[in-house]
């Protein structure tokens, strides 16, 4: 089996691909068996044999262990990282992770030092102190959800932004709704990356307040280091829609894309009817019934028992029950349509929105991904067609 190896270039045994990476044989074993690790090719004799491919996917590997994932985590969240395109992604979504653990460490360690400095001064713990430490300490078990978060919504974006054929894209069409003006005070719940703002920093004007919030801290520093600190039109904070922590009647604007149908729908709209001056605006984004069907029924079609999604988000607030969801709150409501569509002619796009889902989808995935890539593959090979139905709501404060 060495024959192998140095007859195909690029091909590694164990023992050569172990002595590479400077981990132990039994290190690459103990990946094969949990699963996390294949190799590449499996020869008749049982002899494994690993590719410079694999070793993108064990760098990754590694690096998620070493900052604190457990297997299962690192499992689940390298599934498609042997494609070039989704490891490009993954590098970047791994340089904001570092960055995140470099910011908490530096937190945790100011911490230690005023702790410490505080008993040495006077001679007695100071709690409250001691309590902010313990919180800091903590902060890294949001990790993953960071790093998903982040990762699921690079994978919408990335779908959308390169074919869909209405090239004007979501994010500039929806500023266009906005029909933001100077001295306005607006408000943004759930900005999530801060595509909206980064995308049209240009056209907004100045002087102007914008406040881009979220109920994930992780997600509003990713934006926060986006957009720039130095920026004086923004302001950032983390804080539940469900209970904004503003006074009545500060904003002329509140916007809500692609949030409300994650939430208490009419404790969140009671609370940006409150926050809205008087004649101030709502927008918020819904999908229609019809929007990446196709999708669904690609997955459905490979393994019926695969969900995408445990609800369907136009059910709780969509296009068609959404102006009767916001009447008691809000008046002069209009629906307002992006017209599009995607067609797709390579499957990594696809796949990566497939697993960005918030569904079923790695619980049956995990196990046949080269086998799910290659009908993907052939689906695509000559153009998949996928509905688009997405636009947003307009409204007054009532």
């Amino acid at each position: 089996m060495e024959e192998l190896s140095m007859k195909l270039p690029g091909y590694y045994t164990s023992g050569q691909f172990a002595k590479m990476a400077n981990i132990s044989v039994r290190t690459v074993r103990f990946y094969d068996k949990q699963n996390i690790l294949k190799p590449s090719y499996v020869s008749s004799s049982g002899s494994r044999f690993y590719t410079d491919r694999d070793f993108a996917r064990l760098q990754q590997i590694l690096l998620l262990k070493y900052l604190g994932f457990s297997l299962d985590d690192i499992k689940e969240m390298t599934i498609n990282d042997t494609d070039y395109h989704f490891m490009l992604n993954s590098l970047n979504l791994q340089q904001k992770l570092i960055k995140d653990r470099i910011e908490q460490l530096q937190m945790v360690e100011k911490a230690i030092q005023d702790t410490t400095e505080e008993i040495r001064s006077n001679h007695a713990v100071n709690w409250s102190h001691m309590l902010n430490l313990i919180h800091l300490t903590n902060m890294e078990k949001s990790m993953k959800s960071q790093y998903q978060n982040s990762s699921n919504i690079s994978a919408r974006i990335h779908l959308h932004s390169l074919y869909s054929k209405n090239k004007q894209g979501w994010f500039p069409w929806l500023f266009e709704q906005c029909e933001i003006t100077e001295n306005m005070n607006i408000l943004e719940i759930g900005c999530g990356s801060g595509a909206l703002w980064k995308e049209s920093l240009a056209r907004i004007p100045n002087p102007i307040s914008i406040t881009l919030s979220d109920i994930s801290r992780g997600m509003l520093r990713d934006t926060q280091r986006e957009i720039g600190t130095k920026d004086s039109r923004f302001s950032f904070r983390a804080f539940d829609c469900h209970k904004i922590p503003y006074p009545d009647e500060q904003f002329d604007l509140v916007i809500a894309n692609h949030v409300l149908f994650y939430c208490d729908i009419p404790q969140v709209c009671r609370e940006v009817s409150r926050v809205l001056k008087p004649q101030g605006r709502f927008l918020c984004s819904a999908y229609g019934m019809n929007h990446m069907a196709e999708i669904s029924q690609l997955v459905q079609e490979f393994d019926s028992r695969i969900i995408l999604s445990a609800e369907k988000l136009y059910e709780k607030f969509g296009k068609e029950n959404g102006a009767a969801l916001l009447s008691p709150y809000f008046q002069e409501i209009q629906w307002h349509l992006y017209e599009d569509s995607l067609f797709v002619d390579t499957p990594e796009p696809i796949i990566e929105y497939i697993l960005s889902c918030h569904g079923n989808q790695n619980q049956y995935l995990l196990d046949r991904y080269k086998e799910f890539r290659s009908y993907v593959s052939k689906k695509t090979s000559s153009g998949f067609f996928i509905t688009k139905e997405a636009g947003v709501f307009l409204c007054r404060k009532a």
